[in-house]
């Protein structure tokens, strides 16, 4: 019996699964749409659907079609579920709107490399907004990016579950290079110090916001 979570599949209500292959910020190509829609054909999947994350639900899959399935998608793109870093969400940045301020695009592709999928006491998400507008829902995420005019400000703690919490700002003006280090720097304070089923904002509350601010780097910019 497959168990919601088990080989990337996300159990349904009608006992279907669903699952949502990994498309780095949500940046398809042609060939990633067509591969999707032979599959949902192939195995006569009734719902795709579009995530708040931007991502690509395929959902009405039977528990013995998951392998297959994912055999039939492009390697490398299966989907982190569980206790880890989920998908990055991310706004188009300078790469492609004129408000942006910084490449949210590149941030958000370089976080994905180095951390999707990172095991850790609770699920942990991440955005990358390019300007202020916060088009990647940075407050409401665990761990989060805004770009301004001198660099990036860090924003950590937030989130949107049962008990919606706001992000709070630890860092400022840093360039891509110190943002990486923070992100680095953080998630791995949580995996080391965080209770399992401890969102990173919880954990903060606990400890107290300027004992983790120093913890996780007494060298960076302080607000």
């Amino acid at each position: 019996m497959l168990k919601d979570g088990e080989k990337g599949a996300v159990l349904q209500k009608d006992g279907s699964f669903a699952i949502v292959p990994h498309f780095p910020l949500g940046i398809v190509t042609p060939g990633d749409l067509r591969n999707v829609a032979d599959i949902a054909e192939k195995y006569e999947i009734p719902v795709l659907k579009i995530t708040s994350a931007s991502r690509i639900a395929m959902v009405g899959f039977k528990a013995e079609q998951i392998d297959d399935a994912w055999n039939d998608l492009e390697p490398g793109i299966g989907h982190a579920v569980g206790l880890c870093v989920r998908s990055i969400q991310a706004c188009p940045g300078t790469t492609l709107c004129r408000l942006g301020k910084q490449d949210a695009l590149g941030l958000g592709m370089e976080l994905d490399k180095r951390f999707h999928g990172l095991v850790l006491p609770n699920k942990c998400k991440l955005g990358v907004s390019g300007c202020m507008n916060n088009c990647a829902e940075t407050p409401i995420k665990d761990l989060g990016f805004v770009g301004k005019k001198k660099g990036w400000t860090v924003m950590v703690g937030g989130n949107a579950a049962s008990r919606p919490q706001l992000a709070q700002e630890l860092y400022k003006d840093l360039t891509d290079a110190q943002a990486l280090d923070v992100a680095d720097k953080v998630l791995h304070y949580f995996k080391e110090n965080a209770k399992k089923g401890e969102r990173i904002g919880r954990m903060m509350t606990r400890i107290g916001f300027e004992k983790f601010q120093a913890d996780v780097c007494p060298d960076c910019t302080i607000i």
